[in-house]
This record gives structure tokens, sequence and C-alpha cells, in this order.
């Protein structure tokens, strides 16, 4: 039996990962495709503790993330809403403990495809769930710099909505969008700024030099 495309939608909060993972879904099944979604633990038990995890709470959260991939072998594409490896960038960042990039690490080399939601949407509050612009620039640069550095590829996915959309299917179908292509291994101009504004500006240039 064919093994799913598996695909693992990555970023900082407050990117639009759930509304590109429900966007992609949506795509394949109206197309007949059998697609099984891996939700993300985290924001299921900030709904049901009514806070956010300690630190020696995230190692469970990051298995259990894991174990929502175990059983895609009977259908066409696997989407991770997120993946252990946020899980290991929130516990290095926020409680300076690295513990669990060995485990996270070898399960993202599982997908095929890793897409990083860009910051280019503006930061908006959600409950308990969300520390701020300052902790999403700190980790979308803390990912970058993890995802090089053990040399995983990656495309980074930018714009709202459909060119969001639009942007990540150029990605897993080429040829099927008319927005530039995201690079694997991408490396923006400025590699220690994180400066959604800054970033977004090149991207449109470079939007803009394709359509010429």
């Amino acid at each position: 039996m064919a093994q799913p495309l598996k695909i693992a939608v990555l970023g900082a909060e407050c990117t639009g990962k759930s509304s590109l993972v429900a966007a992609l879904q949506a795509h394949w099944q109206a197309r007949g495709a059998k697609v099984l979604v891996a939700p993300e633990v985290l924001r299921q038990w900030c709904d049901q503790h009514k806070r956010t995890p300690l630190a020696h709470e995230q190692e469970a959260i990051a298995q259990a993330q894991a174990d929502l991939t175990e059983h895609a072998s009977d259908v066409d594409y696997l989407i991770a809403d997120t993946s252990p490896l946020m899980t290991a960038i929130y516990s290095d960042v926020l409680f300076q403990d690295p513990s669990l990039y060995p485990f996270a690490l070898s399960h993202q080399r599982i997908y095929q495809h890793t897409l990083v939601a860009a910051l280019d949407l503006p930061w908006q509050a959600d409950g308990i769930q969300r520390d701020g612009a300052d902790m999403r620039a700190s980790i979308d640069a803390r990912l970058r710099e993890v995802l090089q550095r053990e040399g995983l590829a990656f495309s980074m996915v930018y714009g709202q909505g459909p060119q969001r959309f639009a942007g990540a299917l150029a990605v897993l179908e080429p040829g099927a969008s008319t927005l530039p292509q995201a690079r694997s291994n991408w490396r923006w101009l400025c590699d220690k700024c994180s400066d959604a504004d800054c970033e977004h500006r090149l991207f449109s240039d470079l939007q803009a030099t394709a359509m010429r």
C-alpha cells in the first residue's frame, strides 16, 4: 500500500497554520482524496486544563502530537497542524529546556514537506495560548535556526487567505499556482531579523518580479 504524502505545517503563534491546514484538507478532499489531519494537541490541552503547560508537561504533549501520525497508512495525505518540533522549540525558548530536540527532530524527518508559516499576518490575542508579538518573533527565529542547523528542508508560505493557500500549493503541487514557489532551506536576506514587514516586502518584490 502506498504511503501518504506527509506534510507538517509549522510556525509561531497566530500565523494561520490551522486555516492553511483546513484549506489544504478541503482542496484534496474535494478531489476525492483521503486526508488525515493531526490537530494541534497543545490547543486541546489548554482548552481542557484552562492554562498553558508547565515545563514537565511538555514531553507528554510532544509525544501525543507524534502519536496522532501513527495511523496514517490508509490515507492519501497526512497534514500535521504543528509537530513535536514546535513543542521542543517552545520548551527551549520558554523553559531553557532543550531535552525534547532529539525526539522532535527524529519525528520531523518523517515528513516529505515542512511548511513554515511566515509572520506576515497581524498578531491577535487568543486567550491563554498566545504570548505576544515579541515571543512570536523569537519562536519564529528559533524555528528557522533549528531547521537550518539540522539540515531539514522547509518552505516558507506567505500572504493572507487564498494567497497563503496558493503559496503552499505551489510547493506541494508544483505548477498548480502562479505564485513564486518557496525554496527549500530558503534563507531570507537578514537571518538575525524577525521583522515580518521586512520579510513580507521581500516576498512582494519576488512576486512582482515573477509576474513581469
